[in-house]
């Protein structure tokens, strides 16, 4: 199964939270405050790697959690941080984010990388708010939440050069020819669902990679025919091989067919547009093959080339013009298209419930549920300000109440004891 698209959610891990408490020895009865800091949360990274061809390995699992970072411990103990989760993606994936529709990096090269979501810091213990007139603080900190997000995954095809033209133009039949792919072969179109690679050697340690493109057809730049799902693997190419069937099977005009593909590549990015095209009339073993290539080249302007995947004939010459456009055409960062509406299994995802136990949000009306969402919110407030002030005064109370005791405790000792004296011969 080939699969160059994917939505996921990922979230990155919490930070642990930092630990309130005191040392306690022998002999040491006011040994001071020792809580020690939690650990950081992992975080999401995609990474490219060379041992992946596409993203079918992420299609079953849509929900990607790091682990949250270990809490602090007593006697300074810093919590553990938590191991990052990194998804593996082959080179040539762009990482968008799905509710801004915006880039997030083109992992293009093996070893390309992104912290797609931080990890959450870790809280400081009570140890880290000792200070010269706060000596025994019970402040400690809960660690930070790790970033989440929707992020969509796109495949694009790293080739040197790729061939493009309408359906059944030859095109699996060539990549077969100049290469040891096996792509699938029939005689009816859309035979090729996905693209296929292959490496054309030219030589000792010499080659360059060779896409079979699906083929496209008029209007595939609105998405018609899934005109989305092809074109964006032509983006990576950096030279186009454009071949024009010279007697298609519904009568059409090789001319007009040749001026659709360009109007849809240009619609779709003008940076496609602009690359290197070498211009080949396949099946030169037909009859009316010479007289297309004639008629190419007179309305074009430029050469074209006349190439046969059966007895190949001009199969040399079309490699060499590639090799040489190639070799004036340095790879550069791409221009990426905007990002077109996701397909409908693509948008259906559920949302992410956090919570074990089920939630009847549904059930409360919005007026209720506004109170308690406040009167929640200002408990957290309250006891978020004052915790330490009041368990102080509170501690201090007790504290007079105790001495208040001993003190009404010791007078009665000793009128106690001077009554005892008097009452002696």
């Amino acid at each position: 199964m080939f699969v160059d698209r994917v939505v996921l959610y990922v979230r990155g891990g919490d930070g642990g939270r930092g630990m309130c408490s005191f040392r306690r020895e022998k002999y040491l009865p006011k040994g001071g405050p020792d809580g020690g800091d939690g650990g950081k949360g992992g975080s999401v990274i995609i990474r490219a790697v060379a041992n992946a061809d596409n993203l079918a390995p992420l299609v079953h699992r849509k929900h990607w959690r790091a682990k949250n970072g270990a809490p602090g411990g007593s006697s300074q103990k810093t919590g553990a941080d938590a191991e990052d989760l990194i998804i593996t993606v082959p080179p040539g994936t762009v990482v968008r984010d799905r509710d801004r529709g915006h880039v997030l990096r083109d992992l293009a090269e093996v070893g390309d990388q992104v912290v797609i979501a931080a990890g959450g810091k870790g809280g400081r213990g009570n140890r880290a708010f000792a200070t010269s007139t706060n000596r025994a603080p019970r402040q400690y900190e809960p660690g930070g939440k790790g970033e989440e997000r929707w992020i969509v995954l796109e495949l694009k095809m790293i080739a040197d050069a790729g061939l493009i033209g309408l359906p059944n133009a030859g095109k699996s039949t060539m990549l077969s020819r100049l290469t040891r792919a096996m792509p699938e072969i029939a005689d009816y179109p859309f035979t090729t669902k996905h693209p296929n690679l292959g490496m054309v050697a030219l030589g000792g340690d010499n080659a360059f990679v060779l896409a079979d493109l699906p083929g496209l057809i008029e209007g595939a730049h609105a998405g018609i025919g899934l005109g989305h799902e092809f074109l964006r693997h032509v983006e990576r190419t950096r030279v186009l091989i454009h071949l024009v069937e010279p007697t298609p099977a519904d009568g059409s005009d090789p001319v007009a067919n040749y001026r659709t593909i360009r109007r849809e590549l240009e619609l779709y990015s003008p940076a496609l547009a602009r690359k290197p095209e070498v211009v080949t009339v396949s099946k030169a073993e037909l009859p009316l093959a010479s007289q297309v290539q004639q008629r190419l080249s007179r309305e074009l302007g430029f050469e074209v080339l006349q190439v046969s995947a059966v007895t190949g004939a001009g199969l040399s010459q079309l490699v060499g013009q590639v090799v040489a456009k190639l070799a004036q055409t340095p790879r550069e960062p791409i221009e990426h298209a905007p990002m077109h509406p996701l397909p409908a299994e693509l948008r259906e995802v559920p949302e992410v419930n956090d919570t074990d136990e089920p939630t009847d949000a549904e059930a409360i009306p919005v007026e209720q549920d506004e109170s308690l969402a406040a009167a929640e919110a200002s408990a957290s407030l309250n006891a978020a300000q004052t915790p330490f002030a009041d368990r102080i005064a509170a501690e201090d109370a007790s504290s007079v109440q105790r001495e208040t005791a001993s003190m009404e405790q010791t007078a009665s000792d000793a009128a106690a004891a001077a009554q005892t004296e008097s009452v002696r011969p």
